[in-house]
Parts: structure tokens; sequence; C-alpha cells
């Protein structure tokens, strides 16, 4: 019988039925609401051993630095606090200001702006933040990064110091999150602006400490175009297992963090971690990666991390202070010579910046990783992917 004929009262049966295909898993969503009350932790959030928080780490010792003694000009109050901040800055980039001048019930309303917003509903929570940008609502980086996920919501978004947009805190809230918002888009205005002056100040101080005079970093950072971010820390069942946010160091200049009551933040000090005691009258203000390579590698980046709890939420407010987009970041010619030559190229913030969103997690290493890749895609003549040249 030929291959292609089948007798009459043959049946052809039907291929069996293929099996569908096994539907796509869910994605992943840090909803503290539910989160906080589960013992089993999403094994995304479950960091590695060598890095999981310590249980009972050391206390970071360190004289608070008077910022008001700073303000008076007197010349020995300035030498004695440009010395101390010099000597933490190039130990581990870290220190205290007490007498800041900023107004308690300004970083109180702050503060309720963070109970108002991440008390919400994650549903009505507005402005998600995008892959690759910088603005915006996270919940946790769950659409970013696959494994060692942060313990934390934030909300963050641009403060610039230029007249231009003087306003664009406000606006942000108003427009861009909504009508309900409009109060504290003010609240976070005017605490942008506090934080701005205090920068300012800081980095006169920076100035003295290198030598280099109080006005020359105050003046690169006029009209600075600044990130500020709110930090909510649900409690966790599980707090032994996760962290709140990994180590790293801050790639932008300069960080001046607001802590409330509740301990968390950590700074790793003389290789092991030193726990920091909240102190709700002092600023927390350490050095980033930026400000390392304009200090030419004097000044040390903080390596840093915070941990979370299972009793109760912890927030902070931390203001980045980043130059210009168009400034050029080199350190000044009085701290680059024949025995401290130039140790990272000159970049802007902005090419930093799209590098940590873009190409590389931040971490202790982002600056070393950084200059090599910048070095790399100089050579290839400014194509867009550099480890492939």
């Amino acid at each position: 019988m030929p291959i292609d004929c089948f007798p009459s009262n043959m049946t052809i049966m039907p291929p069996p039925p293929r099996a569908p295909p096994p539907p796509p898993p869910e994605p992943l969503v840090f909803d503290a609401s539910i989160l906080q009350h589960q013992a089993n932790l999403p094994s995304q959030f479950i960091w590695p051993d060598h890095e999981k928080p310590c249980l009972e780490p050391p206390e970071l010792a360190i004289p608070p630095i008077d910022f008001g003694s700073f303000l008076t000009g007197d010349p020995l109050a300035v030498s004695k606090l440009a010395q101390q901040v010099n000597e933490a800055c190039k130990k581990h980039g870290f220190f205290v200001i007490v007498n800041h001048g900023v107004d308690s019930k300004l970083i109180a309303k702050a503060h309720e702006g963070m109970n108002m917003f991440f008390g919400k509903q994650l549903s009505e929570k507005p402005v998600q933040r995008k892959i690759g940008e910088q603005y915006g609502y996270a919940s946790s980086f769950t659409g970013r990064f696959s494994s060692k996920l942060p313990w934390k919501e934030t909300l963050s978004f641009r403060y610039c110091a230029d007249n231009q947009s003087s306003n664009i805190v406000q606006e942000y809230f108003l427009n861009v999150m909504g009508e309900e918002f409009k109060q504290f888009g003010k609240v976070y205005q005017e605490y942008c602006e506090a934080m701005n002056t205090l920068s300012l100040g800081i980095m006169e101080l920076l100035g003295v400490s290198l030598g280099v005079g109080n006005e020359y970093f105050r003046d690169f950072f006029e009209g600075n175009d600044s990130i500020m971010r709110l930090n909510y820390y649900p409690p966790c069942q599980k707090p032994e297992l996760t962290l709140g946010t990994g180590p790293h160091c801050d790639p932008t200049s300069l960080t001046i963090l607001h802590q409330d009551h509740v301990s968390g933040l950590q700074v790793f000090v003389e290789e092991k971690w030193h726990s920091v005691t909240p102190d709700p009258e002092a600023f927390v203000v350490n050095i980033g990666d930026t400000f390392m390579a304009l200090s030419n590698g004097i000044f040390k980046s903080c390596l840093h991390r915070a941990v979370v709890n299972n009793v109760t939420v912890r927030k902070s407010l931390a203001f980045f202070l980043c130059p210009k987009m168009d400034k050029v970041v080199k350190p000044p010619n009085t701290l680059v010579g024949y025995k401290n030559p130039r140790v990272y190229p000159d970049f802007t913030w902005p090419a930093l910046s799209e590098f940590t969103q873009k190409h590389y997690r931040a971490d202790m290493k982002t600056l070393d990783v950084f200059t090599t890749w910048l070095q790399q895609k100089n050579n290839c003549g400014g194509t867009k992917n550099a480890s492939s040249c």
C-alpha cells in the first residue's frame, strides 16, 4: 500500500494537544503593607552571608562639628573644626554637624510628609520611578535588579539652585504628584533651600580643611543641580537576612542626612561596621565619589549601609549635592603635584550618574570602575559600548 493511502475505514487520530506554555512568573512587588508582616522573605531580599548585617556593631565615636562656631568666623574655632573635618574625611569620609541653623519645625514637617506619602496603599502612590531615571517613587528596586534587593521605599525628586528653576520642587509635587501634595511640595521646596544653604556652608568648611580657601568649592556648587530623597524602611520580620540599603559609596558629591529616632545607619571604619546613633538635632554628612574626585582622592568617599528592624519604621531625609550638569569635575591645581598626581580623569556629573543608572549598580568601587570605563570609552573614540571596542 502506498504510504499516502489509507483504508477508508481507518480512523486518523489527531495529535495530542500540546500543553499550554507555563504562565510567566508574577513580577515581584514590594508591598510594605503586606511584606512587613511575613516571616518568609522572598529570596530576592535575602543577602549573601558575608553581607548580612552585624548583630551588635560597635558605635562610631566621632566628635560632632559645631557648625555655628564655624559660621562665626572666629579663626581659632575655624582652624579647630577644619582640622577635625580633615581627619574624618581622610579616614572615612563621615562626620556629624550640630548647631546647623535649620529650623526644627521644618524638619518635623518634612518627616510628616513622609508619613503621609508612604502610609498610602501601593496603588495610591504616584510617579513610579522608571528604569534608568533618578526621580520618582521606587518600591525597592524590583524592576531594576533581581537579587540583593533593598528593604525600603524611596521618593526622589530634583532640586536646582539656579534662578530659572526656583520652584522646581513645589511644581513637581503639584504638577506631577497631584493637588493633594501641593502643601508638601512647599515644605520640601523650603527644606531643599535650607539644605542648599547648609551644603554651601559645608563646602566652605571643606575648602578650608583642604587648604584651598572657603570660596573655591562654594563657587563650584553655586547653582547646583541636586537630588532630594525620602527614605522609608518598613519593619521586617527577619532583619538579620536583609538590608535596607546595601553597602555603597554615594556617587554624588555630598550627602546631608537627617535620621529620625530609629537606629539603622552603619559606616565602615577600620575594617568593620559601626552603628551611628541617631540624633534628631544633628545632621550626618558624608563625602561622595564626585567630591572624592574633586579632592584628588585626598578625602574618602564614605562606605555605608542601612539595616532594618522587626519593630518599627525608620525614616530619613537625604539631600545629595551635585554640581551643575555642565561643570567639569577636576581638582583645583593646588591639590595636584609631583607628590600627589591626578587620580581620576575629568568627567561631568551626568556621565557618572548615567553610568550608575544604566551600566553599574553603585557600590564601594563605583568611582574606580567608572574611571576604567570612561578611559576605555575615550580610547575607543567615544563609542557607546566601551567594553566591546
